[in-house]
This record gives C-alpha cells, structure tokens and sequence, in this order.
C-alpha cells in the first residue's frame, strides 16, 4: 500500500486529502499536478521514464511527451521550484523525471481511545445500523440496467473529447463513429460527433468541410429533437466553425434557454456578443454560470479580454498572465497573452512570450499573424513573410492568411489576384454576417490596391458592426497606411465612446467584480 503522508524538504504533502502545505501554509497544487507530484514521490529518487508517468498519471487518456513536459513545468512554477537550478523536481535529458532528495514517509498518528471517544460510540453504532438498513433496500431495488454496447461507446467518446487535445478528439470521432455504426439513431453520438467534427476546424485546424458535416449533423439531431439543448448548441459550434456570427448566436441562446444550465453555451455566446461590439452583455454573460464555473473551458481568457476591452488593463492583464502561467495546454491562453503585450506596446516581452508559446504544442493562425507583425515592426520583412507563409499553411482555407501572403510576398500581386480576394470576402458578407474584424482583411486588400476611400469604408463597416479594438487598430503594422487619415482616426474615437457608455454601465452594475470598482478612477 501506498504512503498518505509524504515529507519532501520544506514540503508537506498529504495524498489521501490531496493537499500540499509549506511551514502551514497551502500550495496551490490540485488536479493533474498533484497526481503527477504524487507519482514522483511513490518512486522515490528513481527517475521515472515518459511512459510510467503517462500511464501512471494520464491513462486512460493518451498524451505525447511535450504535454509531461508542460506539466512538470507548471508544476514547478506552482512549488517556486526553478527548473535551471532545481531543488524538488529534476529533468533527466531524454529519459523523464526524478525527485532532487529522498522524499520522507510520515505515519499517521492514531488517536488514542477515550472516555470522550466513547461518548460518541452510540451515535456511530446508531448511523452504522441506519447505514445498514439503507444498504438492505439498495440491494432489494431494481438495479439500472447496464449501459448498451452503443452507449458505452459514447461515454468513452465523450471523456476523449472532454479532454481539448487533437489525438484525443480524434479518437472521440472514431468512437462516435462506431456507436452510429452500431445504432443509426443514436442521438447522443450524432451530437458528439458534430461538436467533434466542429472542434476539428475551430481548434485543430482542418477544412471548413469537417464544420459543414458538424452542421449537417446538428441539423439533424434538431429536426428530430427540437426541444433538445445539446442539438442547438451543436448547432451553434458548427455555424460559429463556419465563421455565421448571428445564426451560431441564435442557437447558442436557444440551447441556455432550453437548459438554464448549459454553460458551456452561454459562454459560448458570450464570446460572440463580445465579437460584436456587446462587451458589457459579454462579461455579463460570462460572470453567470449556474454551475461549476471553473469547468467551462476558455471561460477566464474571455472574461480577461472582455475587461481589456472595456479599459480595465490591470486587472485583465494580471487574468492573462496567470492563465498564461498556469495553462500551457491551452491555446486561447497561448494566444491571449502575447496579444495583450502586443497591444500595449510592450514588444520585447511580447515577442519572448510568443516564443515561449510557439514551443507549447498549440498551433493557431492567431499566433502566426502576430509573430509576422512583430517581425514588419523590426522591418524584417523575410521574417513576416515566413510567418504569415506558416500561417497559410496551417489553415489554408482561411483568408487573412493568404492575403498577408500575398501582400507581403517578394512579388506584387496583380490585378486579378486582388479582384479574386476582395469577391470571396464580398461574397462572404453576402451570404452570412461576417465576424467584424474580417472587414479589416478587406480594408487590408483595398487600400493595397490604392482604393483608399473603400478600405476606409471597410475599416467603417468593420466598426459599425461591432469591432471594439481600438488599440489594435492603432498599433498593428498592417493598417498602418491608413492610419494618418482623419476618417480612420474617426473608427477609433467612435470605438472609444462605445467602449466608454459600457464600462460605466458596467461599474453601475450590481453584478460588476469589486475589483473593477477598486482599479477604477
């Protein structure tokens, strides 16, 4: 049997409870992080390889070597230990990890009987025989029935794609697959599979066909089930994956009405009111879970972007950096930090958290598009161009990436390059309400051509629909040529009163965070 009661250094560490203390005091280390802790302790100082740390800590689930990595390396950060010059946890180069010092086992001390112990013997007795009775009529009652080969298959499917990792929601997909195969009209697997095919093009990079099969899925699953929550929200991811802001906000809302619980929905829609301009409705909507807040994942980036939006820079950025520090595995957080940076001019540190998250195993077009603007801010041009290139390819049927390429590529686009990129937005703007910022790639493309009015027009519209970030606007290299003209510095001053009338409805809120009011002038 395992030890409960661990002494590592100053470190006292409680298995059963999952509780680790220094001098008295409680160190933040919970979930994944204390079982891998606790997996280090039971072997001592060995080193313990990649795979025992894997099956010991992760199975069932089937991670890659980066993500121990990543791991241990929050770990650390949690213990203040320093991965150079390490005191509790060393790297071991190619092999995995072992503790610094011979961790100590401390045997629990066994109260003592006495007469006040005694003193609660009869209630115990009485519980015990109540406990007794109680487990008597669990026997008599009708046992559940064991899950159907189809539905087993659709728990399993549904852990994987819980966990937010690409070979993960891979091997979700495989298995939603079979459970349709096995039973065609299982609702529960065609709406996994559609959140799944969704998540492939939303996180995973793969062609917008994988969200058109998620929306055809959910079409379905709503056709049949129309009072069904789950369906709208399917439905809402597709329509979000394939870049409709209003449609997938529709049935987002219908989905949290339908089931006051969903949160992942109302988060979900939060996300879209803030895309559209709606910021206070958007931390509004996010601060309301009725449930467990803390499993609603990207929940905390988009309440810390939503606060920096609404001008409360402090205490966004303190949310950014910690969710940057604590959540390597996450991609919105790997964006989210290095973006803020960025955006208030604070280029080196920027750069060097970029860096950092490139090295994180999350790709996205996000971290790619600004790695090339920090490199056009150094006039390394070569170094952009390869940046905006890395982006192209990892999600080509997106289309700022390609006309970045094409702008800043070595030759200068013709006439029928621009007159291609310019319709597919246009065409785009025709069919579904654009996100607002995808009017900026317009503006982007126009004022290249030399249509400064038009581009002004789109940076216009862009604004008009939503777009609140105004300080990208000012500091990102790519609209730069249209930064001197009045009509610009118009978009941004309009921004700004729009900003302003919802930070103050905010502070007259009964709901807003007290600590907005106490970093407020």
């Amino acid at each position: 049997m395992s030890a409960l009661h661990y002494r590592l250094l100053d470190l006292t560490i409680d298995v059963e409870r999952q509780r680790v203390t220094r001098d008295g005091v409680t160190v933040d280390v919970q979930g994944l992080s204390f079982r891998l802790l606790a997996c280090l302790l039971r072997h001592g100082v060995d080193v313990v390889d990649f795979d025992t740390l894997i099956a010991e800590v992760w199975a069932p689930a089937v991670v890659n070597e980066e993500t121990v990595t990543q791991r241990v390396k929050l770990l650390r950060q949690l213990l203040g230990d320093d991965g150079r010059s390490p005191s509790y946890i060393r790297s071991v180069r190619g092999r995995g990890y072992q503790l610094c010092e011979m961790p100590q086992v401390v045997e629990s001390v066994r109260p003592t009987t006495s007469v006040t112990s005694l003193r609660w013997m009869v209630p115990a007795i009485a519980v015990l025989v109540i406990a007794i009775v109680g487990f008597a009529w669990w026997l008599a009652s009708p046992r559940p029935s064991r899950p159907s080969a189809s539905q087993e298959l659709v728990q399993r499917a549904n852990y994987y794609a819980g966990i937010g990792q690409r070979d993960n929601n891979e091997r979700a997909i495989a298995l939603y697959q079979q459970a349709l195969a096995a039973s065609p009209e299982d609702r529960d697997a065609r709406i996994g599979l559609s959140r799944a095919y969704s998540a492939r093009v939303c996180l995973y990079n793969f062609p917008y066909q994988w969200a058109q099969q998620a929306q055809k899925l959910a079409d379905e699953a709503v056709s049949i089930e129309s009072a069904r929550a789950s369906a709208w929200s399917a439905l809402g991811y597709a329509r979000d994956c394939l870049g409709d802001i209003d449609a997938a906000t529709k049935a987002y809302e219908k989905a949290f009405t339908l089931d006051p619980g969903d949160d992942a929905s109302r988060a979900s829609v939060a996300y879209l009111y803030q895309e559209r301009g709606r910021l206070d409705e958007a931390l509004r909507t996010n601060l309301d879970m009725h449930g467990d807040a803390s499993r609603v994942r990207f929940r905390e980036v988009q309440i810390a972007r939503e606060m920096a939006l609404l001008g409360f820079d402090e205490e966004a950025g303190k949310r950014l950096a910690r969710s940057f520090q604590l959540y390597p595995d996450n991609v919105f957080s790997n964006i989210a930090w290095p973006r803020h940076l960025f955006l208030h001019g604070r280029l080196v540190e920027a750069q060097q958290a970029l860096d950092e998250a490139l090295t994180r195993n999350t790709p996205h077009v996000e971290l790619y598009v600004l790695q090339g603007e920090l490199a056009m801010l150094r006039n390394d041009r070569i170094a952009a161009l390869a940046a905006f290139t890395h982006a192209q390819q990892l999600r080509p049927q997106m289309g700022l990436p390609g006309s970045l390429v094409g702008l800043y590529g070595a030759n200068t686009p013709d006439e029928s390059w621009f007159a291609t990129r310019i319709a597919s937005v246009r065409n785009e703007a025709a069919h579904h309400t654009l996100y607002p910022g995808e009017w900026l790639e317009l503006a982007m493309l126009l004022q290249a051509q030399g249509h400064r009015d038009a581009a002004l027009d789109a940076v216009q519209t862009s604004v008009q629909n939503g777009y609140s970030d105004s300080a990208y606007l000012q500091v990102s290299p790519l609209l730069k040529p249209l930064s001197s003209d009045p009509r610009f510095a118009a978009a941004i001053e309009s921004i700004n009163r729009r900003v302003a009338e919802q930070r103050q409805r905010v502070l007259a809120a009964a709901w807003c965070p007290p600590e907005l009011r106490q970093t407020s002038p």
